[in-house]
C-alpha cells in the first residue's frame, strides 16, 4: 500500500505529552509510522509513496468538536464549513435536546421552529433543505450513513425531539409532565437510539431556549421521574450525556443546589459520562466557580463529570446585516429595517434619522431591564471593532466606548457611524459571556483545570449572531503562541484539549491521537501564520438562508481520514467524513 511521509514536523501528538520533531507515515486511512522513517528500505517511491516536506510546520491529530449544531446541515451539505476550514476533522451534533429526530409527520413544522428559535438558524432554509426521509432516530442515522462529508459526524438523542414525540404536544410545554407509560417510552426510545449508534443524550434546561415563537423549551423543568428513568436506560445502554442548565448564571442559591442536586442523582443511576455548559456570566460573574467546584467535587467522588468551557468568550456578532444591533429597538430604526442592508445604512445617514434614532436609543436604554438585551444594545464597554486578522484576547482599553472616550464623543454615536459607514457590513464583536472581569484571566482558570473539555462552538448554529465554529483555530494562536508564561497556555495542552480529550470523552478512541493505529486524521499548521479572518454573511443556505461563514490562514492541509480534504484555505472537494455509530475502540 502506497504511503504518505510528512517529514521533518513537529508533532504535537495530542496526549499532552512534549512536542517533538519527528515524521509520520500515513497507509490508507491510518497512520503506519510516527518517528523516524527511513530513507532506505522504509520508503518505497516504486510503490507509489510520496514524501512532504514539513519543515517549519507543526502536526496535530484533527480537531474535534463535540459540541455542534450541524443536524440539519449535514443533510444537505458536506463541506460542513467553517469548522472543516479550522482544522475539525469529527463533530458531535444533537446537542442541548434539541436535533430532527425522532420526527412525527406531524412535528415537522414545530421542530423546524424549536431549532429556529433556540439555534437562530433560518426556518426557511431548514424547511426546504430537510429531506425528512427518516422518522426514528434509527431512521435518522441511517439517513445520515448514506451521505458523506469533509468530517466524521456522530449524533446525541435529543430530548425536545423524543418529548414531544412521545407525548405530542404536551410535550412542547415543560410544565407538563409524562405519565409513568411515557416516561418509559422516552427511556426506551433512548436506549434504542444508542443501540443505532448514537453518542449519547443530550437535554437543555435553560431559559434562554425558546422556540420561533418565544414559548420555553419543553425540557426545561423535566422532573427527576422522566431523567432518572432516561438515566437507567443509559446505564443499560450506554453512551455520554451532554446538557446546559442554567447553573452557571442563577443568582438563586436554592435552585443552584436544587439543580445539582438532580443532577448528581443523574450521574449516580446513570453511571454514564456527564458534561455540560460552564461559563461566567456578567450578573453572575462568580457563580462558574461554585459550578466548577461541584464538578470537582463529583470527580472526587469517583464519577466522570466535565464542565463544557470555551476558549474565549462566547461572541455574539453586531451589525446591520446581523441578527441584532445596538439600535434595533428604536422606532425610527424600524421603519428602516425590511430595506436590504446597503439601502439601510444609506438611509441611517439621511438627513435627521441620525439624531432621532440616536435620541431614540438614548432615552430607551435606561428603561431596559439588566440581562441580555440591554447588554447589546447599550454596553458598548464591551463591544468591539473586528480587526483581520481577529484579536479574541479582548482588552476592555480597546472597545468601542473607550475609543469614543479617547476621541471625546458619544459612544452611541461612535457606533451609529461605524455601523451605517458605506454599505453596512461592519461587525462589533460583542462578549456575551466569559468577559466579566474585563479580560481574560477568566476563560485561563477554565481552560487550565483539570476537569473541563473544550466546546460550547455552536457551529452550524447562531446563524446571523455567533460565528465561533474558529474556536480551534484562536485557542492556537491566543493561548499557545501570543501568550507566554503564566499569562499563556503550553500548546500540548491546547492540542490535547481540541483533540484526545474530546475524543475520549466521546467514546471515539481512535482518533485525536498522532499514533500509530489511529485514524489518519492531522492537521498541518503553519502556526506562524495561523490567523481567523473576520467573519462574513452569506446566503449559501437553502430558500437564500444566510449564515456567518469565517476563513482561516495557516492550515497548510487537513487530512481526514488518509485524504487531503484542506489545503491552504481551500476545500479540496473530497468527502471521506462518515457516520460515526457508538464507540470506537
Amino acid at each position: 500500500m502506497a504511503r504518505t511521509i510528512i517529514r521533518g514536523a513537529l508533532v504535537v501528538d495530542g496526549t499532552g505529552s512534549p512536542a517533538a520533531r519527528r515524521d509520520v507515515a500515513v497507509a490508507g486511512d491510518r497512520i503506519a509510522e510516527v518517528g523516524e522513517v527511513g530513507e532506505g528500505g522504509s520508503i518505497d517511491r516504486a510503490a507509489g509513496d510520496i514524501e512532504i516536506d514539513a519543515t517549519g510546520l507543526i502536526v496535530t491529530p484533527g480537531f474535534v468538536d463535540l459540541h455542534t449544531h450541524f443536524d440539519g446541515q449535514i443533510t444537505w451539505d458536506s463541506e460542513v464549513r467553517p469548522s472543516s476550514l479550522h482544522g475539525v476533522t469529527s463533530i458531535a451534533v444533537g446537542n442541548c435536546g434539541v436535533g430532527f429526530a425522532p420526527a412525527a409527520p406531524d412535528r415537522h413544522d414545530w421542530l423546524i421552529g424549536l431549532l429556529e428559535g433556540v439555534e437562530d438558524i433560518p426556518g426557511t432554509a431548514l424547511a426546504e433543505g430537510l429531506t425528512w426521509d427518516w422518522e426514528t432516530f434509527p431512521d435518522y442515522l441511517d439517513a445520515l450513513d448514506r451521505r458523506s462529508w469533509t468530517v466524521d459526524v456522530g449524533a446525541h438523542v435529543p430530548h425536545a425531539a423524543v418529548r414531544t414525540y412521545v407525548m405530542g404536544e404536551r410535550g412542547a410545554d415543560h410544565r407538563e409532565r409524562p405519565a409513568a407509560q411515557e416516561c418509559e417510552r422516552m427511556a426506551a426510545l433512548v436506549a434504542e437510539g444508542i443501540a443505532a449508534g448514537a453518542v449519547g443524550f443530550a437535554t437543555s434546561r435553560t431559559d434562554v431556549h425558546r422556540t420561533n415563537a418565544g414559548h420555553n423549551i419543553g425540557t426545561l423543568s423535566a422532573d427527576a421521574d422522566e431523567l432518572l428513568a432516561i438515566a437507567g436506560a443509559l446505564r443499560r445502554a450506554g453512551g455520554v450525556i451532554q446538557l446546559i442548565s442554567d447553573l452557571y448564571q442563577t443568582t438563586d442559591d436554592d435552585l443552584f443546589r436544587s439543580e445539582t442536586d438532580l443532577l448528581r442523582r443523574v450521574v449516580e443511576v446513570s453511571g454514564r459520562p456527564l458534561s455540560f455548559t460552564m461559563q461566567q456570566a456578567y450578573h453572575a460573574p462568580e457563580r462558574w466557580r461554585a459550578q466548577m467546584a461541584w464538578v470537582d467535587s463529583m470527580v472526587d467522588a469517583g464519577h466522570d463529570v466535565k464542565a463544557q468551557v470555551a476558549a474565549r468568550p462566547i461572541g455574539v456578532l453586531l451589525g446591520l446585516a446581523a441578527t441584532a444591533n445596538p439600535f434595533m429597538l428604536c422606532a425610527s430604526y424600524g421603519e428602516l429595517a425590511a430595506l436590504p442592508v446597503a439601502q439601510r445604512a444609506a438611509a441611517m445617514r439621511g438627513a435627521g434619522r441620525r439624531e432621532r434614532i440616536l435620541a431614540e436609543h438614548a432615552a430607551l436604554t435606561p428603561t431596559l431591564q439588566p440581562g441580555i438585551l440591554a447588554q447589546l444594545v447599550g454596553k458598548f464597554e464591551a463591544m468591539f471593532r473586528l480587526s483581520d486578522p481577529v484579536d479574541y484576547d479582548l482588552r476592555v482599553d480597546e472597545s468601542v466606548a473607550a475609543d469614543a472616550a479617547r476621541r471625546g464623543i458619544d459612544a452611541a454615536a461612535l457606533t451609529y457611524d461605524a455601523l451605517s459607514a458605506g454599505d453596512g457590513d461592519q461587525l462589533l464583536y460583542f462578549p456575551l459571556f466569559n468577559f466579566a472581569d474585563g479580560d481574560m484571566s477568566v476563560v485561563h482558570r477554565m481552560l487550565a483545570s483539570p476537569n473541563v473539555l473544550l466546546g460550547l462552538s455552536d457551529a452550524g448554529a447562531h446563524c446571523g449572531a455567533i460565528c465561533d465554529a474558529s474556536m480551534p483555530t484562536s485557542s492556537l494562536t491566543m493561548w499557545a503562541r501570543d501568550r507566554s508564561g503564566e499569562h499563556g497556555l503550553s500548546i500540548e495542552r491546547i492540542v490535547h484539549l481540541n483533540t484526545e480529550r474530546n475524543a475520549r470523552h466521546l467514546g471515539w478512541a481512535d482518533r485525536g491521537v498522532v499514533a500509530p493505529g489511529h485514524l489518519a486524521d492531522l492537521n498541518l499548521i503553519d502556526l506562524d501564520r495561523l490567523a481567523c479572518h473576520p467573519p462574513r454573511l452569506v446566503n449559501d443556505l437553502p430558500a437564500g438562508g444566510r449564515r456567518l461563514v469565517q476563513d482561516a490562514s495557516g492550515y497548510v492541509a487537513t487530512v481526514k481520514s488518509g485524504v487531503i480534504t484542506q489545503r491552504e484555505g481551500r476545500l479540496t472537494g473530497e468527502t471521506p467524513g462518515r457516520l460515526v455509530r457508538g464507540a470506537r475502540s
